[in-house]
């Protein structure tokens, strides 16, 4: 079956409105027989007269009259699919996002993040969901509308992606820890055991690479897959434990925080999206807001 010209809609929704062929045409900036054409058309294509003559006029049958308001709410409907997007009424927005972020995101930066979406947008709901992977799938099926991290190999390169802040690694230990007292060198940091983060529950990571380049190697207690478990096996044991700084600074409130002995390469956490969200204003608003929050302007 083939499909309908559209165009007609429009052409019944004037013909019907100005009730003579003539008149639509000069609306349409058509001529006459243009018109009739397009008339003859509507005929087939809804097996009916639609205008019939009524001396000088023409009359809508039954069914022009039944067709009348509902082809007028289509075509209202399409004219404001096709418009501009209005400018955006955060006061008015009612929407729900959904952000994928690594453990410490939320304890870090949403406090700030929820205050400024209550005070601009108090109908936006924000919906915080674990990120187990970087795999964009979830982004690319419209379940996760925006996304931080370290954009990696396994990030979609159709993804969209931005800078937010630059972050390097610290080791973290209890307090009281013999590590919080005296010169920490690389022999001592190796000599401690150690927790280890691995989503994907590998054997080893930066910190062993840096230590295998200073003829070191470290003891692993365990493998966890998160910072925040990591920082509580930390809190509540002798276990040594390298995190993201500025990713997990209240996570580590209470601990000892120092410089790694050895030197690991520092991280770029970025903010991730579809393309398909690019032009859409509220979207464009929300990735601002954390722009602004993750670089410290959240007034």
């Amino acid at each position: 079956m083939s499909r309908p010209d559209l165009n007609l809609l429009v052409t019944l929704d004037v013909l019907l409105a100005e009730g003579s062929v003539a008149k639509a045409a000069r609306r349409l900036k058509l001529s006459p027989s243009a018109m009739s054409r397009a008339l003859a058309r509507l005929r087939e294509a809804t097996g009916d007269p639609l205008l019939v003559r009524a001396g000088r006029g023409l009359m809508p049958t039954p069914r022009a009259i039944e067709l009348g308001a509902e082809v007028g709410r289509l075509v209202k409907e399409a004219e404001a699919v096709l418009r501009p997007a209005e400018r955006l009424d955060l006061a008015r927005l009612t929407r729900s996002f959904t952000l994928r972020n690594s453990d410490g995101f939320v304890e870090n930066f949403g406090p700030a993040l929820l205050a400024r979406v209550a005070k601009e947008a108090p109908g936006v709901q924000l919906r915080f969901v674990p990120k187990p992977d970087k795999d964009s799938g979830p982004m690319r099926e419209g379940a996760v509308d925006l996304e931080t991290g370290v954009v990696g190999g396994s990030t979609g390169p159709e993804v969209r992606a931005q800078a937010l802040f630059r972050d390097r690694f610290v080791g973290v230990v209890r307090a009281g820890h013999p590590l919080s007292e005296g010169k920490i060198s690389a022999a001592r940091f190796a000599a401690g055991r150690h927790i280890l983060i691995s989503r994907r529950g590998l054997d080893r990571g930066p910190v062993d690479d840096a230590l295998e380049l200073a003829g070191l190697t470290r003891t692993i207690a365990t493998v966890v897959g998160g910072f925040a478990e990591a920082l509580a096996l930390a809190r509540g044991s002798d276990l040594i434990a390298t995190v993201p700084e500025r990713y997990t600074g209240t996570l580590r409130d209470g601990l000892f925080s120092f410089a790694p002995p050895v030197k690991l390469a520092a991280l770029t956490i970025s903010l991730l999206w579809h393309p398909r969200l690019d032009a859409d204003p509220a979207h464009r608003w929300l990735r601002g807001l954390v722009r602004d929050v993750c670089g410290g302007r959240s007034a």
